[in-house]
């Protein structure tokens, strides 16, 4: 943050200073006691299993000023660093988080979805950054503490921000919206990632979209044209709306996909005023799912007025963070463990089946997706079911979970070998030993499943191999 005083976060929060300077500059949010500085606030949040307000004794050993909810007296020893009393921590960073937002004379785009919000926060950020100063969220802090604490880094030479938010319950993403105050809005598709605790996906949907809450008058909304949830929004919302896919009605639309050395092609098709432009751009990705993440860059580049060649090539360099790929001695891995959920998962499989020029197998090892409610065994059925219609030549896997991908595949196709395994490291050992050089193994499961282990033992018999 900057130039932000403790004066200005007691008036932001409506909070009590119970002692200390307030105009001392605090220039960041601590939630962790064992880190910050003197120029932090440390946040004490009360969670399930522990409340850090215990913790501040420690934290003000490191930090300059701290919240409590808790005392309505500083501790003895530290009342010569600012204390401010509210009635909750979260809040009270949230209500500084909009109060520094609103600060900031800078445009921001939002992205929300049930899939693909850290990759096509990634890559508008990227076509942005071919000419603009562009802040984006750190990490994956996209949650009710996580965007506070990004807004917090936000600087006056930034000249745009994109910004990821998430939501695990109804009425979280009005909360966000409100408190980032995005200009456009982005919504990627609607899913089942917490189904269990929305029920059902028009719930997820309508969660979703109340993104659009947050915009002003001349705000824009892109959504997903090739999602049946969000396609019928087409001419319902009151704000400048643009779609972007597959499907011909589309805004911002591509034809002609196709992968040549693992880059993805496609011609992209927008209109400049009355007229349709077309040009060929190279993704340095693979997945259709990336080229619908790709559009919706371009689209919001294109609206900004920046230069569209120079945007386009800008994609060429992008390779994600999320899905990372090895080229190693053992095989090729394509390491997709952060987390999963059944549109994920079969993208990444498409990923896997399309891949050109594989002399060995494609093998999909895979595991549970957690946090899919009542329909969990369903889903992980049709997972199975579509794999069954790809190119993949084998699936491993492990969880209890896992067995009904397992079944979907050989009720469907007899052609894949399907091995299920008891246990993580059975997988692991399994794989270690029977993948050879010419197959490409992906590995994809909810981040619970601990799948990136295996993708590390692979890294580590490769720096074996290199010594």
């Amino acid at each position: 943050m900057e130039n932000i005083t403790i004066k200005d976060i007691v008036e932001a929060c409506s909070g009590q200073l119970l002692c200390g300077d307030e105009n001392k500059v605090i220039k960041e949010f601590s939630i962790d006691s064992r880190s910050g500085s003197e120029d932090s606030i440390f946040v004490p949040i009360i969670g399930e299993r522990v409340d850090a307000h215990k913790f501040i004794d420690g934290a003000l050993k490191i930090n300059g000023a701290t919240f409590t909810s808790e005392h309505d007296e500083p501790l003895e020893g530290f009342e010569n660093k600012p204390w401010i009393k509210v009635a909750d921590t979260v809040e009270a960073m949230q209500k500084v988080g909009t109060f520094y937002r609103n600060r900031m004379n800078l445009p921001v785009v939002a992205v929300t979805g049930s899939v693909g919000k850290t990759t096509t926060r990634e890559m508008i950020s990227t076509v942005l950054a071919s000419q603009k100063k562009v802040f984006q969220t750190i990490g994956n802090q996209n949650s009710q503490i996580g965007v506070p604490l990004t807004l917090s880094h936000l600087t006056r030479e930034d000249e745009i921000a994109v910004l990821e938010i998430g939501m695990s319950e109804r009425g979280q993403i009005e909360k966000l919206t409100n408190m980032i105050r995005p200009n456009v809005a982005v919504v990627t598709m609607i899913g089942v990632s917490h189904i269990a605790q929305l029920k059902t996906q028009e719930n997820i949907c309508l969660e979703k979209m109340d993104i659009v809450k947050g915009l002003p008058e001349d705000g824009m909304v892109f959504l997903n044209g090739d999602d049946k949830f969000l396609a019928p929004y087409r001419g319902k919302l009151s704000h400048k709306t643009f779609f972007y896919g597959m499907d011909k009605a589309c805004d911002y639309r591509a034809e002609n996909v196709h992968v040549k050395d693992g880059q993805t092609i496609f011609h992209f098709f927008y209109k400049e005023g009355k007229v349709i432009k077309d040009m060929e751009v190279v993704l340095g990705t693979m997945g259709e799912h990336n080229v619908r993440n790709a559009l919706v860059a371009l689209g919001v580049a294109h609206q900004m007025g920046l230069d569209m060649k120079a945007a386009a090539k800008a994609l060429v360099t992008f390779h994600g963070q999320r899905q990372q790929m090895h080229t190693l001695k053992s095989c090729t891995l394509i390491d997709d463990t952060y987390n999963a959920s059944p549109d994920s998962m079969k993208a990444s499989v498409s990923v896997l089946s399309s891949m050109e020029g594989v002399k060995g197998r494609r093998i999909a090892a895979l595991a549970d997706m957690l946090e899919l409610g009542e329909k969990e065994r369903e889903y992980h059925y049709e997972v199975g079911k579509f794999i069954a219609g790809t190119q993949v030549d084998e699936v491993a896997a492990y969880g209890e979970l896992s067995e009904e991908i397992l079944k979907g595949v050989e009720d469907n196709n007899e052609r894949i070998v399907v091995k299920h395994f008891e246990s993580r490291d059975a997988l692991k050992d399994y794989l270690l030993t029977y993948v050879h050089p010419d197959d490409v193994l992906l590995l994809k499961a909810s981040n619970g499943m601990k799948l990136k282990e295996i993708a590390e033992a692979f890294l580590q018999n490769e720096k074996k191999v290199l010594k």
